[in-house]
């Protein structure tokens, strides 16, 4: 048994990672300031489950709340907190405040850490730019001030390995979907709208742009595969998702499928800063953490709709 913190434990990854993490026998401390960047009844509803799975949660902002509780005695910190999507209607000093400074606060908490086997920072395939395809020795390229502040952070994290010997790795998880997922992402809009009745705001040329969309359990199994073997990955980066790419429209074809139903589309101009392709390079976490994703998008999207469909019925 381990004595773990995650960050973001409310959130759509951080939830799922410390009910799984509690399931399997661990001592879990979650901690979230529940932003209202998105339904705050969501993360609500998320803390409940993690909370009964076991977990220990505690509500506190990194970037100003006293943190020793959090951190004292931990073995191993999954910091998957941060300030994430591309909208223009958050500024970047929001970005820089709880991707950067939040990153650095914790850090910093840790630094002296007798306990402390290894920190897994959570990046994002938003660091590579437009086309998120090659291995984790390639230049990043970002964007967006997503793309830009997390890569910051990993930086941040690994800088610390690199000058103090801080036991830090860093996931690059590309296009995570499935049940929890936040509410302002596409598959749960485009499940909402088509059990509405509503259109679907749709970014132009976004139907041509192609994913390697990852299931949430696979993202999750991957993560756990880092701390069945902490002390290869310090100083490491791995890219994290599913190497089948597929279009945006060619999902949305599978959701009206699967629903019975096609959605109404309600066309904007293009986005700012989104990213033309993603296909995860895994080959390094292949070959050292041993992980393969083994959910089709048929089935993780099923899985969402399911989840999504229960609680539409249950706050109707």
């Amino acid at each position: 048994m381990m004595k773990i913190l995650v960050t973001g434990a409310a959130g759509f990854i951080g939830s799922h990672l410390a009910e799984t993490l509690a399931q399997a026998g661990h001592d879990i401390t979650g901690i979230d300031s529940f932003t209202d960047y998105y339904d705050v009844a969501q993360k609500r509803h998320n803390a409940e489950s993690v909370m009964a799975a076991g977990c220990h949660l505690i509500e506190a902002d990194l970037v100003t709340d006293n943190l020793a509780e959090a951190v004292d005695g931990v073995d191993v910190v999954y910091h998957t907190a941060a300030q994430p999507g591309i909208s223009d209607k958050v500024p970047f000093s929001t970005y820089i405040r709880n991707n950067i400074e939040a990153t650095h606060r914790l850090l910093e908490s840790l630094k002296k850490s007798p306990s402390l086997r290894l920190f897994v920072n959570v990046s994002t395939s938003s660091v590579y730019g437009y086309k998120a395809t090659e291995p984790e020795t390639s230049a990043p390229e970002p964007v967006s001030y997503y793309g830009v502040t997390k890569l910051a952070a990993e930086q941040l994290a690994l800088a610390y390995h690199r000058e103090k010997g801080f036991p830090a790795c860093s996931l690059r998880l590309f296009s995570v979907y499935g049940e929890r997922e936040r509410p302002d992402k596409l598959y749960p809009k485009l499940i909402r709208s088509i059990l509405r009745g509503e259109s679907l705001p749709v970014f132009e040329g976004s139907l041509r742009h192609s994913r390697s969309f990852t299931y949430v359990g696979d993202v999750i199994r991957a993560m756990n595969k880092v701390l069945d073997q902490p002390d290869i990955c310090i100083g490491e980066i791995f890219n994290i998702g599913s190497d089948i790419e597929i279009t945006t429209g060619a999902t949305i074809e599978i959701v009206e499928a699967i629903m019975g139903q096609k959605a109404s589309f309600n066309m904007l101009p293009p986005r700012l800063g989104d990213q033309t392709q993603t296909r995860a390079n895994i080959g390094k976490a292949r070959q050292v953490l041993k992980f393969e994703p083994e959910t089709t998008f048929e089935d993780g999207i099923r899985n969402e709709i399911e989840w999504l469909t229960a609680l539409e019925q249950i706050r109707a």
